[in-house]
């Protein structure tokens, strides 16, 4: 693969918190490498604002290995950027061109409120996720892991909706912000098996009971999640979710 150096044009989001207003603040980047991650252009960005007195660019960043789901940018329309199933910080300056002007933006979202610049809240996640997300388990001597058998086509489906990183980006690409694809894959992971059974249905209604009260919006059933989620979680789970809590809700009437 041919490599080459582009300059850009950054039109990047900054705002000081979630009370203030914020703005677009224009930036130019010379020299820079097709074979560097979108995040490492930023750090070039941010040491040349700094070598120039000038505040840096505040975004969030861990792993840089697609699995810690910090990394959340909106890109030229599109969270995580142009490529399909790549968090942005895999994401690699090759996707654009020289002389292109690069829009970024933080999650647009009421349930993720601005920290600062690209930076956003995203606890609401981990409160839903305490809300129910447990499973009980025998103490004492452990139990060898093929002791219980698992059907493989759940297995498979458990795994594939485990690879949720809670990024966002479902979040951010729906025109409600709904948190549907986020929470389905979070239950689909423990109820598709026997480990989850036992809470399954408490699970799904603390879940989706504090999803609400986060005040994320309700699934548009327009698949934008699933096209934008870094992961390639399936809509399935949503399916899946909203089966299991019909089911749950009605258990829970006749009690």
């Amino acid at each position: 693969m041919e490599h080459y150096n582009m300059n850009l044009t950054l039109k990047v989001w900054k705002q000081a918190n979630k009370n203030s207003v914020g703005r677009f603040e224009i930036y130019e980047v010379a020299d820079i490498s097709s074979e560097m991650s979108f995040l490492e252009m930023f750090d070039v960005l941010n040491e040349k604002l700094i070598h120039e007195g000038k505040e840096p660019i505040a975004f969030d960043h861990d792993c840089r290995e697609g699995i810690c789901g910090m990394c959340s940018m909106y890109i030229d329309g599109r969270p995580h950027g142009p490529w399909h199933g790549t968090t942005t910080c895999q994401l690699h300056m090759r996707a654009f061109k020289n002389g292109d002007t690069i829009t970024v933006e933080p999650w647009r979202a009421n349930a993720f409120p601005v920290i600062k610049d690209l930076m956003v809240d995203r606890s609401a996640f981990d409160r839903i996720i305490a809300s129910g997300g447990y499973v009980s388990v025998n103490t004492g001597v452990s139990v060898d892991g093929n002791a219980i058998p698992i059907e493989k086509e759940n297995a498979d489906k458990a795994f594939a909706a485990a690879a949720c990183i809670g990024c966002g980006a479902c979040v951010a690409a729906c025109k409600n912000s709904s948190a549907l694809l986020f929470v389905s894959a979070k239950v689909s992971h423990l109820s598709l098996l026997p480990q989850g059974a036992p809470e399954k249905k408490n699970r799904v209604l603390n879940m989706v009971a504090q999803m609400d009260k986060e005040g994320f919006g309700s699934c548009t059933n327009t698949g934008a999640c699933e096209a934008v989620c870094p992961k390639e979680i399936s809509i399935t789970n949503i399916a899946r979710l909203n089966a299991q809590y019909a089911a749950a809700a009605l258990a829970s009437d006749k009690n």
